[in-house]
């Protein structure tokens, strides 16, 4: 694999401080409890240390790029430091440009507005939405679910020499689309091994790293990618913020992803009435508008958290509640946990199953209403992969408010436990009690479904 879970021979260390920790929520059966966030994979809640570093920017707050003033100069340093600060946290080339975006699924809208003329793109079944749809205005092919990283590797290779000999003069590039980490099961994916067999065929790759960088270092280098993605609100930082990185070239050869101020260099009018424009080379061509100092700064900040805090020992601790969870829910024959890889996968703190008898959004609100656990329930916006692990209809509906399975019928949707760095070991082990205990009395309660959410029946 690509990445070692590095938990060996490591010293657990205490969770992270993250804001939401002291919170306690209502319990449907009397009382309140504190809250036990497991659900990072849709937003890990901001470092304690992220939200104190942008409170104390705050009152200096400025127009990035377009000012003289003390403060607008101060923001634009802050902006540009934060640029250099994520460009470090993940090993760019010297020659690479990062953009600020709004979050993964817009970087990749991004790149894909950028893609040369006749791109073909190809793209496993597995991604998530944010990187399996950005791409309907480039030739795509879809490749079918690996069982194993091996396989992953040998449909690509497969895949990519079939257009290597059918290749014709002036087609044009190719690019390859793939996880770091499966927002669905937490498997991690051969990427290093993808870029290789990508590049041996011409074709370039970028990673979507939304679920990966919260859990293991980046390395554009040492994986040999040519762009990465990823959000910051998985990262531990607030605000809508992401993050493109990679090669500059098709980048500063397309139009601007957004046309205005910031993105123009220089604008002229016509003697025909027209108006010419002279487009910025740098990141600034794909960051047109006021750009959000802030988000890009919690960004920063939550680099360099995690870097400090250092990712050998935050891998050690988060291996320890994945052997937790899985050991836990090994325990409860109901339950089956959903892989593509098998149990013996690197994998980061992302787990999804189904448990026999149960729709799963009513489970997954017995865990909130009656526990005070926050989980996902649903298709993960990832609907090709998880009805391939479910072996589901392909036209049932996708997230809470699926029709309830029959007895004896496959689960139509899935639960799916997340955590990280900021995780106490007391939220994974409330959580293993409560599945043990909901499977064996029941739940306490009738749940209903309520603008398509699963609510208690009252």
């Amino acid at each position: 694999m690509s990445v070692s879970t590095l938990a060996a021979a490591q010293t657990i260390c205490a969770p992270l401080p993250v804001l939401g920790r002291d919170v306690t929520v209502p319990l449907v059966t009397g009382g309140e409890v504190s809250y036990a966030a497991l659900d990072y994979a849709a937003s890990a809640p901001a470092l304690q240390r992220v939200w104190d570093d942008v409170a104390a920017y705050a009152p200096y707050y400025g127009s990035v790029h377009r000012g003289a003033g003390y403060l607008s100069q101060l923001s634009t340093d802050l902006f540009e430091n934060a640029r250099r600060t994520v460009t470090e946290f993940l090993d760019c080339r010297a020659d690479d440009q990062l953009i600020f975006t709004r979050s993964t699924t817009d970087s990749l809208n991004l790149l894909a507005a950028a893609l040369p003329e006749g791109c073909q793109v190809f793209v496993f079944e597995t991604e998530h939405h944010a990187s399996l749809l950005p791409w309907q205005n480039a030739q795509v092919t879809y490749l079918n679910a690996p069982r194993t990283p091996q396989q992953a590797v040998a449909t690509l290779e497969e895949a990519l020499a079939a257009r290597t000999a059918s290749i014709e003069e002036g087609q044009g590039p190719a690019l390859v689309c793939v996880t770091g980490a499966s927002n669905v099961t937490g498997e991690l994916w051969p990427v290093r091994e993808l870029a290789a067999t990508a590049h041996a065929h011409g074709a370039r790759i970028v990673l979507d790293a939304a679920q990966l960088a919260p859990h293991h270092p980046v390395s554009v280098q040492d994986l040999d990618v040519d762009w990465v993605a990823f959000s910051g609100h998985k990262l531990y930082a607030p605000f809508g913020s992401g993050v493109l990185a990679g090669r500059a070239d098709w980048l500063q050869a397309a139009d601007p992803y957004l046309a205005g101020g910031g993105a123009s260099r220089k604008v002229t009018r016509r003697a025909d009435g027209g108006v010419d424009v002279e487009w910025h080379d740098s990141a600034a061509r794909h960051e047109a508008g006021s750009p959000n100092v802030i988000g890009a700064y919690s960004i920063a900040a939550a680099c360099k958290a995690l870097s400090e805090a250092g990712f050998d020992s935050l891998v050690a601790r988060e291996q320890y509640l994945i052997d937790t969870v899985r050991a836990g829910l090994a325990e409860v024959p109901e339950v089956r946990v959903l892989s593509l890889f098998g149990d013996d996968a690197p994998r980061v703190g992302v787990i999804s199953f189904v448990v026999e008898g149960w729709n799963s959004s009513h489970f997954a609100a017995a865990l909130s209403a009656e526990y005070g656990i926050g989980v996902r329930d649903g298709l993960f916006c990832a609907h090709p992969l998880v009805r391939t692990l479910l072996g589901s209809d392909p036209q049932t509906q996708g997230e809470c408010g699926a029709p309830e399975a029959a007895p004896g019928e496959k689960s139509l949707n899935a639960i799916r436990v997340s955590f990280g760095a900021g995780t106490p070991d007391e939220h994974v082990e409330r959580f293993v009690g409560a599945v043990k205990e909901l499977v064996r009395d029941g739940a306490r309660w009738q749940y209903r479904t309520e603008d398509g959410r699963c609510v208690p029946a009252v």
